[in-house]
């Protein structure tokens, strides 16, 4: 498929400069750009790499195409721009409509005409799936569960019973939606005994879950992923767990149960979140910080050590081990401060 550049300027709402006749069949990073290929450079720090890409269309702010020489597609959000423009060029196929032989689906379950199934789906009772559902090889559908339209289950996805899936939301490889949440009275033999978990999991609309991602059934209600939620890879999400609306969670990452993740939220890789939390709308959480207590207000919020080099690192792990002690010499130090210049006054 080819566009043209006045073209994609149409699509993108965009303009430019340059060459509007010029032909594009495909897009690369900057550096591997060459002739009909289209890239984009959104920090400054790149431009310097302007003058030797091959690329024969540059996505640039206004800012940074006054001074380039070329066809450019002039947008100030380039990466949106470029993002946009890999789905114009990769855009889905139209949905095939088919149900594998080889896959098995109760006579309770009502499934849309429009649907395809592919080989060694099982489809438990009572589950409704919707107009344009695309399940993937190997997935298991638990009963009662509903998958609303254009949702897209890659190979091998499990879902539990009585979990809900809104419209165009996609679930990769591997994740397990509706497991049983960690929940364990202890008794006085020291035993475990097993709480029932009988809650469900609510997905909402436009929801990407990473590969290998587990997402566990509430004990009582349900477990609950806001509208426009982004999962990334190998996250887990405890029971009765709350995420709001387009928040976006980073590889890892751990959720304890009952905790309520705000609105439009950042959370980095390998977090470890607490249980019975609340964090509020419009927090970042950069990578590898242990949230342990409650966050209130919208900002940034860090914790852990960054790397540095190793002979250094231990010399300061040791020191660490001897803040408190430090501290109490501290707190005698300005007592007797405190004494002695009292003592000088009087």
């Amino acid at each position: 498929m080819t566009f043209t550049l006045e073209r994609l300027a149409e699509l993108t709402n965009s303009e430019f400069k340059g060459d509007g006749k010029c032909s594009l069949d495909g897009v690369a990073s900057l550096g591997e750009a060459s002739e009909g290929e289209i890239s984009f450079v959104s920090n400054p720090k790149y431009k310097k790499l302007l003058a030797s890409s091959k690329a024969s269309v540059i996505i640039l702010s206004s800012a940074l195409a006054e001074d380039y020489i070329g066809n450019v597609l002039v947008n100030d959000d380039p990466y949106l721009t470029f993002a946009k423009i890999v789905s114009i060029f990769y855009e889905k196929t139209e949905l095939t409509s088919s149900i594998h032989t080889r896959s098995t689906i109760d006579k309770s379950a009502t499934l849309n005409k429009r649907v395809n199934i592919a080989a060694n789906v099982v489809i438990d009772s009572d589950v409704i799936i919707e107009e344009g559902v695309t399940i993937g090889a190997g997935c298991f559908i638990g009963e009662g569960s509903i998958l609303k339209k254009n949702v897209q289950l890659h190979p091998n996805v499990t879902l539990y019973k009585d979990t809900q899936i809104g419209a165009n939301s996609i679930i990769h490889s591997g994740s397990v939606i509706g497991s049983d949440g960690f929940g364990y009275a202890p008794q006085k033999d020291k035993s475990w005994y097993k709480i029932l978990q009988i809650g469900n999991v609510i997905i909402g609309s436009d929801v990407e879950i990473g590969a290998s991602t587990t997402i566990d059934r509430a004990a009582l209600g349900s477990t609950i992923i806001g509208n426009g939620v982004k999962l990334d890879n190998q996250i887990q999400i405890a029971h009765n767990v709350k995420i709001g609306e387009y928040s976006i969670i980073a590889g890892a990452t751990n959720i304890a149960g009952s905790t309520e993740i705000g609105k439009a939220c950042q959370i980095g890789g390998a977090v470890a979140i607490s249980g019975h939390l609340q964090i509020a709308d419009h927090v970042i959480i950069t990578g590898r910080s242990m949230v342990m207590k409650s966050i209130k207000e919208a900002g940034v919020y860090s914790s852990g050590v960054a790397t540095e080099e190793n002979k250094k690192w231990r010399r300061n792990a040791a020191r660490f081990r001897q803040l408190d002690e430090m501290a109490k010499t501290i707190k005698r130090l300005e007592r007797k401060l405190e004494e002695r210049e009292k003592g000088g006054l009087s």
